[in-house]
């Protein structure tokens, strides 16, 4: 029941989350414009990598060690304030690096300076205690709350083109608040330091082996819109960032389940129960492969309406690039649970560090290639292949340890309800007018058409999906 407590928790607020772009997006884009745009996501993706240095692994790292440890009051302070300090450190290191990367640049340095902000934020971001102590109630409660104020804000202080600046501050000043709000709960996991018996720099090299797959992960997240904005131009990185940020919308509702089994599959391999880890595998897997297929399907056969009434026609370009990178909705869901929910936790490091370095080298490969010929639609491309190079690699190392028939498990259902419900939806889609009711309809369709091919099929996820509204 923690676990599906959590999850619901966390569901619910992605889906708050897939909501609120839902209003600030469209109000963004016909703002600003492409080309703002386009800078908020080039600079956005470039301070990334400073962020991702600050950080070295440590969120990751730490969620895990919190998990192992959480059984003990003074371990899991002690654990806390080193990871804390170490994280600190290197983020003010990170910082350096950033004021020399500003003496070397030329342009958008006013729009740099207002992302600074969200570096210093992920220094402060202590959401790992409470994801390791499997708390998400702290996290989840105030970024509502966050997130509310930052939607306010935008509608107050940005309207025109001139006011990029406040949108980007008002986004990176925001994620330093919602840290901050995150302390006072300390008091009920962390007591005093003994500052004596801090050994810091013991977490430095086990929080490097997993920043090594973080640096790869990011290559192909963020270094799309860093190519796009060198090899094309700025508006091609804000057409990618804009399909890419409606996809990850959905793909949080998805890779919820991972933010909430980490901690639980690590406290279950830490206490030696493999059988339990086993299982948790083999039901994450098949929940998120009976969520991503309808998911896929349905982007690709509502993307030529949706762009147009979510961000306008001069958006229409994102239209192409969102039908291709449907499909890397089920890769990454499967990654998520094979990686994050079970190679992590059962510290299986090299074998995921390998995966996502195979992901990042196909990805700048592919970029090379593909953006060149086809702009940011080669990108989404490129993001496809890369996302089922990883999910092919990690079905290949858990070859052994796993049951595959069991893992696959009623696969073929979600399939074949899936496209029905993408052949039912196309035809609606032909004799429906393009209009925001419409286009609801259309979701509410496909839905039921799915829930009912999957309940004729007898499928056995359906009792999960009961027992989740129940």
């Amino acid at each position: 029941m923690k676990v599906v407590k959590n999850y619901l928790y966390n569901i619910i607020y992605q889906i708050f989350i897939v909501l609120v772009p839902l209003v600030t997006t469209p109000y963004i884009a016909q703002v600003v414009g492409p080309r703002g745009v386009g800078i908020s996501s080039f600079t956005t993706a470039t301070m990334q990598y400073f962020i991702l240095l600050g950080s070295i692994g440590i969120n990751l790292y730490a969620e895990r060690q919190i998990a192992f440890v959480r059984d003990n009051h003074k371990l899991v302070t002690q654990t806390f304030y080193e990871i804390l300090f170490l994280k600190i450190g290197t983020s003010i290191l990170s910082f350096l690096l950033f004021l020399i990367f500003l003496s070397c640049i030329k342009q958008y340095h006013i729009y740099y300076w207002a992302q600074s902000f969200s570096l210093v934020a992920s220094a402060l971001d202590i959401s790992w205690l409470f994801m390791g102590v499997e708390n998400f109630s702290v996290t989840v409660i105030r970024n509502f709350i966050v997130k509310i104020l930052t939607v306010i804000s935008i509608f107050i202080f940005v309207k025109s083109p001139a006011d990029l600046v406040k949108y980007i501050l008002i986004s990176s000043v925001s994620l330093l608040i919602g840290n901050l709000t995150m302390f006072p709960s300390l008091k009920k996991y962390v007591g005093h330091p003994d500052f004596r018996s801090l050994a810091i720099l013991r977490h430095l090299k086990p929080a490097l082996a997993l920043f090594i797959p973080q640096v790869a992960s990011q290559i192909y997240w963020v270094l799309n819109k860093t190519m796009l904005g060198s090899l094309k131009s700025v508006q091609a990185a804000g057409y990618f960032d804009q399909s890419d940020k409606i996809v990850k919308m959905l793909l949080g509702i998805v890779t919820a389940t991972g933010t909430v089994m980490l901690p639980h599959v690590a406290n279950a391999f830490a206490n030696r129960n493999y059988r339990k880890t086993k299982e948790y595998l083999y039901k994450s897997f098949s929940f998120v492969s009976a969520i991503s297929v309808p998911m896929t399907f349905g982007l690709l056969v509502i993307a030529h309406k949706l762009i147009p009434l979510f961000l306008t026609v001069q958006f229409t370009d994102v239209i192409p690039i969102m039908m291709v990178e449907s499909f890397v909705v089920l890769p990454i869901a499967w990654s998520n649970v094979l990686g994050n929910q079970y190679l992590l936790p059962t510290n299986q490091n090299r074998n995921y560090t390998i995966s996502v370095i195979l992901g990042a080298v196909v990805n700048v490969l592919g970029n090379i290639i593909f953006i060149i010929l086809n702009g940011a639609v080669g990108a989404a491309l490129t993001t496809v292949i890369s996302e089922a190079a990883i999910t092919g690699y990690q079905l290949w190392v858990i070859r052994r340890q796993v049951n595959f028939r069991e893992l696959f498990h009623e696969f073929d259902k979600y399939l074949f309800a899936g496209l029905i419900m993408y052949v039912c939806v196309l035809w609606l889609d032909r004799v429906v007018a393009t209009s925001w009711s419409m286009l609801i309809v259309e979701v509410m369709v496909g839905f039921v058409v799915y829930l009912a091919v999957l309940f004729v099929l007898k499928a056995s996820i359906l009792t999960v999906f009961k027992k989740l509204v129940n």
